[in-house]
């Protein structure tokens, strides 16, 4: 509280404590006559919603030698039950998003696309080509109506689904053996630059990129062991495929719009089973965060970030075949032990795409339970003397 009142009074020993979350203070134009002594301090406190560390206020006032008349001040107290809640909400209504790697309801890409409508942001879609079939007749069949369920009960809308394969960028780049596997039978404008242009053609403009790619052809091999044409496939799909979107989208974004990708500790910490350059894929999509966010916020005002994720029992995380561990790890020796839920990267992901981030970019963000911070494995027998506080499991 400030030492000066509506009539420019200054109380220059007095600092009273106002205590109030829900009650509104105004000042306004009511008489009150502080040298009478009918003034109740008691009910002045009450009617102003202070604390009673309002006495030592009143003894400080009655002993000043400085002589008043009248001031004017009007108290009011305004219940805030029928007013909009307080706070900084998350809202992305009239926003719309561009989710490429969605594929099935349990992996990341979902669980940010669900957060993002949730926030109010129009969600489209970009689904592995040969995975499209079974997505969208999963979606059509009700089978993910369980984990469309948005908190306010509603079920998330999927406005459009794009068949994509972020590995090429243009029809021309597309090797003869693809264009002729069943697989992508019957689908068509799937390479990055076409599935811009359809956006562009049916909706205008995005707000939000989000690409939750990733693919190493032989992850399961130790870097030693893989192949250049393995690891070359590792960075076109997981990390060049995240600079061709945003090459090809950001015509398509609105000045002040967002770009996330999803990254992974492996790309500055040795992650035994993660191989086949996978972890290099990770190293160059943190790299070329930074850069981005330099080019794509000179040239487009718009920012680029990336959040560090930890292990998720995903579909995709599963192929992996060590995923269990990771998440066990995880939770013996994160400061917080507990298992990662993709909710909780997909409220990142909608924090990092709404107005309350408008200052951050060219970030790696982690949402990992805080493994990140740890430099050893506080579950070795090593450490069994050291008392270490935390659950055991």
């Amino acid at each position: 509280m400030t030492a000066t009142a509506a009539s420019g009074l200054q109380l220059a020993s007095a600092r009273p404590c106002i205590a109030s979350s829900r009650r509104v203070f105004k000042a306004g134009a009511a008489n009150l006559d502080v040298n009478s002594k009918a003034v109740s301090w008691t009910k002045l406190a009450s009617a102003c919603h202070l604390s009673q560390s309002l006495e030592p206020f009143r003894r400080s006032f009655a002993s000043s030698s400085v002589k008043f008349n009248k001031v004017v001040i009007k108290a009011m107290s305004e219940s805030s039950e029928n007013k909009p809640v307080s706070g900084l909400p998350i809202d992305l209504k009239g926003k719309r998003a561009f989710i490429a790697g969605v594929a099935d309801d349990n992996g990341y890409g979902w669980a940010i696309a669900k957060s993002l409508a949730a926030a109010g942001a129009e969600i489209l879609v970009g689904t592995w080509v040969p995975a499209l079939n079974i997505f969208e007749t999963s979606l059509r069949r009700g089978k993910f109506d369980k984990s469309r369920v948005l908190p306010d009960g509603s079920l998330m809308e999927i406005t459009k689904v794009y068949p994509l394969d972020a590995v090429f960028d243009n029809p021309d780049d597309v090797p003869e053996d693809i264009k002729t596997n069943k697989r992508y039978a019957g689908s068509a404008n799937w390479t990055v630059k076409e599935v811009a242009e359809s956006v562009k053609q049916e909706f205008g403009s995005i707000d939000i990129l989000v690409h939750s790619l990733a693919n190493g052809p032989e992850v399961s091999k130790p870097l030693l062991e893989t192949s250049r044409n393995g690891y070359l496939a590792a960075l076109s799909a997981s990390s060049y495929s995240y600079v061709s979107l945003l090459k090809h989208f950001i015509p398509l974004m609105n000045p002040g719009g967002s770009s996330i990708s999803l990254t992974y500790i492996a790309s500055e910490r040795v992650i035994p089973g993660y191989g086949g350059g996978m972890s290099s894929a990770k190293a160059a999509l943190e790299s070329d965060t930074r850069v981005l966010a330099f080019e794509a916020g000179r040239k487009h005002k718009i920012r680029v970030n990336t959040i560090s994720a930890g292990p998720l029992r995903s579909r995709a995380a599963k192929a992996i075949g060590f995923i269990d561990t990771m998440i066990e790890y995880s939770i013996a020796n994160a400061p917080l032990q507990k298992e990662l839920s993709a909710d909780e990267v997909g409220n990142a992901a909608a924090f990092l795409a709404s107005p309350l981030a408008s200052a951050i970019t060219g970030a790696v963000i982690y949402v990992d339970n805080g493994l990140n911070a740890m430099g050893v494995g506080v579950d070795s027998p090593i450490f069994k003397d050291l008392n270490i506080p935390g659950e055991k499991h």
